[in-house]
């Protein structure tokens, strides 16, 4: 049975949204597969994913079957219960990953507020008040709450809402002489991002996380790390710790765990789990019955060898092509990242305008995303076919062309 709606427009968002945002002038109303279809029926290629969210892009089969299996049967019965997927979810990413404890929520803030709060609970526990510290990275993004800006090191985010939580210490990314400097008996913590993503898609140095482990060990500080952008595949490991081969003690996940549906989840062991005591934490709609049940089929379809592989072949297949465009037109001077995110690097000219580089693909019928103003982000369903692939970049060089001769 169809539902009737009222008609609506892009400029009905500036009367009745709160002006956060500054979304596109389309509004994209179907999706299938890596391809979108605007109000007027425009076809666009999506190279966004919902910004690394979309992991099997639009629509996937097994996603709506399992939501609209799951949709027939139960939606919400609170945490004074349990439920069904949240169980089999849980197993599976325990199955798969060093953690054998998980917590459910809706974001990667939530996940990362949940690391950080039962980082400081640990120390708190075993080595009194004092021990508080949280230590991360310059420039890194672990997401909008209060706290979790306070952590990030952006303060383009935090200014401006008052006093900030103390206890908070920035150093420079992949810099381990920094990090050794800072470190203390006072540190609870560092937060770590394998992929810095929302500055600009930088990788760690192999050493930079090697050395991180062994100071935290050091000092009885633990180690989380932030995959709510690089886990669930992007990179084309189900979590991006194993390319390093460092393990973490906390793991905050979000973004591509549901495909599309709102979840969130930080992992962590048994013996950090157990400062969580029943009341210490909570959130009334994480491990909801609807998202659990679509994540446990986005990990059915990402975490096979056929799926990881092909993320790290369509690496190469969009590297290959960015580099011949940076090469012709001048505009860009590295690209870099890890699977299905990508951050082409635009030259000394072009720094800046990685803006302009969105409004000419979008010209082109092409989706794509900044990371800051000077790097082009690239962050497609990790299924994406290559004929897509293709033909977002033939898309992607002919708006780069017109760009450079305007």
């Amino acid at each position: 049975m169809s539902v009737e709606h009222a008609q609506v427009q892009r400029a009905d968002f500036d009367q009745l949204m709160v002006p956060n945002y500054a979304p596109a002038a389309f509004i994209p109303v179907r999706g299938q597969g890596s391809r979108v279809w605007d109000q007027s029926g425009r076809e666009l290629i999506d190279f966004t994913g919902g910004i690394a969210v979309n992991s099997l892009g639009h629509c996937h089969p097994r996603l709506v079957a399992a939501l609209t299996e799951q949709a027939g049967k139960i939606w919400h019965v609170s945490n004074i219960f349990t439920n069904e997927p949240t169980l089999r979810l849980a197993k599976k990413l325990e199955d798969a990953t060093f953690a054998d404890r998980a917590f459910f929520c809706n974001s990667g803030a939530e996940a990362n507020e949940a690391a950080f709060k039962l980082a400081r609970r640990v120390a708190h526990d075993r080595f009194g008040a004092e021990k508080c510290e949280i230590i991360s990275a310059l420039d890194s993004f672990h997401g909008r709450t209060f706290f979790t800006v306070s952590v990030a090191g952006q303060p383009k985010y935090s200014d401006g809402f008052g006093p900030r939580p103390e206890g908070i210490t920035h150093v420079p990314y992949n810099d381990l002489a920094a990090l050794e400097a800072a470190i203390s008996e006072r540190t609870c913590a560092v937060v770590l991002e394998p992929i810095q993503g929302e500055s600009g898609i930088l990788p760690a140095q192999q050493a930079y996380l090697e050395g991180a482990r062994r100071l935290c060990d050091q000092y009885n500080a633990l180690l989380i790390f932030d995959e709510v952008q690089t886990g669930v595949g992007r990179t084309g490991e189900l979590f991006a710790y194993m390319h390093y081969g460092v393990v973490p003690d906390i793991l905050s996940t979000a973004k591509g765990l549901g495909g599309g549906f709102p979840i969130g989840a930080m992992l962590t062991r048994t013996d950090l789990a157990k400062h969580f005591s029943a009341g210490v934490h909570g959130t009334t709609f994480g491990g909801n019955p609807l998202a659990c049940a679509v994540a446990e089929a986005v990990i059915d379809v990402v975490n096979t060898p056929e799926v990881l592989q092909g993320v790290k072949d369509k690496h190469q297949r969009f590297k290959t092509r960015l580099e011949a465009i940076g090469r012709e037109y001048g505009i860009f001077s590295q690209v870099r990242g890890m699977g299905m995110l990508i951050g082409s690097v635009l030259s000394e000219p072009w720094k800046g305008k990685s803006r302009d580089v969105l409004v000419a693909a979008e010209q082109e019928a092409l989706m794509v995303l900044q990371a800051g103003a000077d790097v082009v982000r690239f962050a497609p369903s990790l299924v994406i076919e290559d004929a897509d692939i293709d033909e977002g970049l033939e898309r992607f060089e002919r708006a780069i062309a017109r760009l450079v001769r305007s």
